[in-house]
């Protein structure tokens, strides 16, 4: 039984950090690049970074040198640490199993609501 399971969101204030993390189990976690997206209110998906076997990162340009992202293989876990954070990083963030570079999604968590006031 597949599972992806965010957590750490919360609300915070402009320019404050918080760290999101992704349980993940049921599936060959080292198969997949591990990722971020988010979407907004009234917008579209988003791809925000990933990280591969490798542990190579990518990232898109809107949170480049704000967010990183980082895997723990010992404990199946991706972290997505945001900082200097704004109003427009307003969202449901979700983590995914996917091909890298934001490609085809295969296993996408619940979600967890991001607020910045």
């Amino acid at each position: 039984h597949v599972q992806l399971v965010e957590s750490g969101g919360g609300s915070v204030q402009v320019g404050g950090s918080l760290r999101l993390s992704c349980e993940a189990s049921g599936y060959k976690y080292n198969d997949y690049c591990m990722g971020w997206f988010r979407q907004g209110p009234g917008k579209e998906r988003e791809w925000l970074a990933d990280t591969n076997s490798d542990d190579k990162t990518m990232y898109a340009d809107t949170v480049k040198g704000r967010f990183t992202i980082a895997r723990d293989w010992t404990r199946d876990i991706v972290y997505l640490r945001m900082g200097s954070l704004k109003p427009e990083d307003t969202a449901m963030y979700y983590c995914a199993a996917e091909d890298c570079g934001g490609g085809y999604v295969y296993y996408q968590g619940q979600g967890t609501q991001v607020t910045v006031s």
